[in-house]
C-alpha cells in the first residue's frame, strides 16, 4: 500500500488554532498573573512562542516562556537513544506556585508529556500543570489528556502527523497514512 500525504492544517488554520488555544488558556487561568508557558523541545517550542504572542496581543503582556528537553527523562532513553542529541532545558523563572502550561506540537502516546512533567518537577512545584497541544492524534499509552487542543486528528496506528512551523516552506500540519 502506498503512502499518502495530505495537509490537514495550513498556515491560516494553524494561526486560528493557536489563537483558540491562547484564549482558552486565558479563560482557564484567569489571566497571566501566575501563568508560564513551557515548550517541549523540539516541536512545542515554536507553538509556545506563538501562544505567547497571542496572549500578549490580548493582554498587553506575554507570560514568561521556558523550554524543556526530555531526552534524559524518557523511559526508553537507554534503548532508544544510543547517541542522544540533547538540547538545553531553559526555565528562567521559578515554577513554584505558578500555573505552568506545557506545550507540544502533537500528543500521541503521552510518554513525552510524562517525561516533561518529570523534568519540570526538577525546577519547583507548580500550583498546576496544564497541557496544550496543537494536534491530538490519539493512540495514548498513558492516561494523559490535553487541557487545550488546537485540532483533533483521526489517525490509524501506522499514520504519522508532522508539524512544520518555522521551517522551510509554509507552516503546515501533514498527515501521512498507509505504507
Amino acid at each position: 500500500m502506498a503512502q499518502t500525504q495530505k495537509v490537514v492544517l495550513d498556515a491560516d488554520a494553524i494561526r486560528r488554532s493557536v489563537r483558540r488555544v491562547a484564549v482558552a488558556i486565558l479563560e482557564a487561568t484567569s489571566g497571566i498573573e501566575d501563568l508560564t508557558l513551557v515548550g517541549i523541545r523540539r516541536g512545542g517550542v515554536a507553538i509556545a512562542a506563538r501562544i505567547a504572542e497571542e496572549i500578549a496581543e490580548a493582554e498587553g503582556k506575554a507570560p514568561p516562556i521556558g523550554t524543556v528537553d526530555i531526552s534524559l527523562y524518557r523511559d526508553d532513553a537507554a534503548t532508544a537513544l544510543p547517541n542522544p542529541k540533547i538540547g538545553p532545558t531553559d526555565i528562567p523563572f521559578d515554577v513554584s506556585g505558578r500555573h505552568v502550561v506545557l506545550v507540544d506540537d502533537v500528543l500521541q502516546s503521552g510518554r513525552t508529556v510524562r517525561a516533561a512533567i518529570e523534568c519540570l518537577q526538577d525546577y519547583g512545584r507548580p500550583a498546576r500543570v496544564w497541557l496544550a497541544v496543537l494536534c491530538d492524534r490519539g493512540g495514548r499509552e498513558l492516561p494523559i489528556a490535553p487541557d487545550f487542543v488546537g485540532r483533533t486528528i483521526e489517525v490509524d496506528e501506522r499514520g504519522r502527523v508532522d508539524v512544520w512551523i518555522d521551517a522551510a516552506g509554509p507552516d503546515r500540519v501533514v498527515l501521512t497514512e498507509g505504507g
